[in-house]
C-alpha cells in the first residue's frame, strides 16, 4: 500500500493572503522535491499546469489510497491557484494510464473488518466529485489500460485523450463489484444502451472506439503524447478554449485507424433492443430468443458474472440515469458496502486475482435467486454513515 500520509478530508486552515510571490516560489521548490522517481504519485507545477503523473507502473499504476490522500489535496490547492490554469493527469511505463483500484488491500481489508473497506471508497469517491466539478480544466492522457478506477480519474473531467494503445472496460461485474467510481452516470449518458451493455458484460474497446463510444473525448498517436503534453504546460494563461482547441488541432491531424469502422457499429441496433429491458431475467430473454452469434456470445459472457452484480449494475444505471454526479456517488458507496458485507466479491477476487481458475462459486448463483428485496436493502441509505461530498 505505501505509506498512509495524513487524510486530505478534515477543513483546512484559512489561507494566508494569496499567493505572495515567495509562497509560490516556496510551493515550487516543494513540489519539485517532492517529484520523488520512486513515490507512487508525482505531483508536479510545470508551465502553467499542475500535473498528476501515477507512478505505480509494475502495478499497472493501481490506485490505493496513499495515492488518493497526495492527489485529492494538490488538485484542490491547484484548483484556488490563479497560477495554475490547468490539471494534466497521466500514468508512467507505457502499458496502463491506471488498471483499475487496489483491489487486493480492499478485499484483505474487507475480509477482517478493517476500516479500508470503507475508507478507501469514502475518499475515492470524493476525487472523483472533485474531478467532476473541477473549475479548471483537465485533461487525462488516458495512454494504455483504462479501467476501473482508471475511468473514476478521467471520465469525468473536461477532456479525456486516448490513443491507439488504450484499452477501456468496466469489468466489475466479474469480480462481484459494480461498476463504481460514478459509472451509474456516465454510461447510462452514453448513446443508445452502449453503456448498460459495457457495465453488464465488461466488453473491452480499444482505440479510436473509445473515442467513438463518446468516453474519450479525443484521440492521437500513443507517439504525440509527450508532445501534446508539452504544448499544454506550455500554453499562456489559457482558457477552456485555447486548451480544447489545441486538443482539437491534435485530433483533427490524427488520421490513425479513421477508416476502420466502429467495433460495435454492427451490432448498435441488437444492442439498443436487447439491452432495454428492465430486468435482467428479460434482458437474457432476449439474447435467448434473438440467437445470434452476437446475442449468444454475451450470454455465455454474462453467465461468468455475479448474478448479484449483474441485478445491482442494471439498477445503478437505470437509477443513475436521472441522477446528479453526487447523488450517484451517494448510491454507489451505499452499493459498495453492500458489496463489502457480502459473498461474491471476496469469491470474485479469489477466482480472477489471486488463484486465477476462472471458477467463481457465487452465492445466490443464479438471477433469480437475487430477490427485489435484496437489491432494496443495498440501495438503502446508511444513515450517520452515508457518503458526504465536499
Amino acid at each position: 500500500m505505501g505509506p498512509l500520509v495524513v487524510p486530505a478530508l478534515r477543513p483546512r486552515l484559512p489561507r494566508l493572503k494569496p499567493f505572495h510571490r515567495l509562497q509560490v516560489i516556496l510551493q515550487h521548490l516543494k513540489m519539485s522535491m517532492s517529484a520523488d522517481s520512486s513515490a507512487e504519485v508525482l505531483l508536479e507545477k510545470r508551465g502553467c499546469a499542475g500535473v498528476i503523473t501515477l507512478n505505480r507502473p509494475k502495478a499497472l499504476n493501481a490506485l490505493n489510497i496513499s495515492m488518493i490522500r497526495q492527489i485529492f489535496p494538490q488538485l484542490k490547492r491547484w484548483e484556488q491557484d490563479p497560477e495554475t490554469f490547468l490539471i494534466v493527469i497521466k500514468g508512467t511505463g507505457g502499458k496502463a494510464f491506471c488498471a483499475g483500484g487496489d483491489i487486493r488491500a480492499i478485499t484483505d481489508a474487507g475480509r477482517i473488518g478493517d476500516r479500508l473497506a470503507q475508507d478507501f471508497f469514502r475518499e475515492e469517491y470524493i476525487l472523483n466529485n472533485a474531478i467532476g466539478t473541477c473549475r479548471k480544466p483537465y485533461v487525462a492522457l488516458i495512454d494504455g489500460i483504462t479501467m476501473g478506477g482508471g475511468v473514476g480519474l478521467s471520465v469525468h473531467g473536461h477532456f479525456r485523450v486516448a490513443t491507439e494503445k488504450t484499452v477501456f472496460a468496466m469489468p466489475e461485474t466479474a469480480i462481484g463489484l459494480f461498476p463504481d467510481v460514478g459509472g451509474g452516470y456516465f454510461l447510462p449518458r452514453l448513446s443508445g444502451k452502449i453503456g448498460y451493455f459495457l457495465a453488464l458484460t465488461g466488453f473491452r474497446l480499444r482505440g479510436r472506439d473509445i473515442q467513438r463510444a463518446g468516453i474519450a473525448t479525443h484521440f492521437i498517436e500513443a507517439e504525440k503524447v509527450a508532445a501534446l503534453e508539452k504544448d499544454l504546460t506550455g500554453l499562456k494563461s489559457p482558457s477552456k478554449e485555447n486548451v480544447a482547441d489545441l486538443l482539437d488541432s491534435y485530433h483533427m491531424k490524427c488520421k490513425l485507424d479513421q477508416d476502420k469502422q466502429f467495433i460495435l457499429s454492427e451490432h448498435l441496433d441488437k444492442i439498443n433492443s436487447l439491452f432495454s429491458a428492465s430486468s435482467m431475467e428479460e434482458i437474457i430473454q432476449n439474447l435467448k430468443r434473438d440467437g445470434s452469434p452476437f446475442a449468444l456470445k454475451q450470454l455465455e459472457v454474462m453467465a461468468k458474472m455475479s448474478p448479484t452484480s449483474l441485478k445491482m449494475t442494471l439498477r445503478q444505471l437505470r437509477e443513475g440515469a436521472s441522477l446528479d454526479l453526487q447523488q450517484v456517488l451517494t448510491m454507489e458507496y451505499r452499493l459498495s458496502q453492500a458489496c463489502m458485507r457480502g459473498h461474491d466479491f471476496y469469491e470474485g477476487v479469489r477466482a480472477v486475482l489471486v488463484d486465477k481458475d476462472q471458477l467463481a462459486k457465487w452465492k445466490p448463483a443464479t438471477l433469480e435467486e437475487v430477490t427485489d428485496e435484496f437489491l432494496d436493502s443495498c440501495f438503502k441509505s446508511l444513515g450517520s454513515s452515508e457518503l458526504k461530498l465536499q
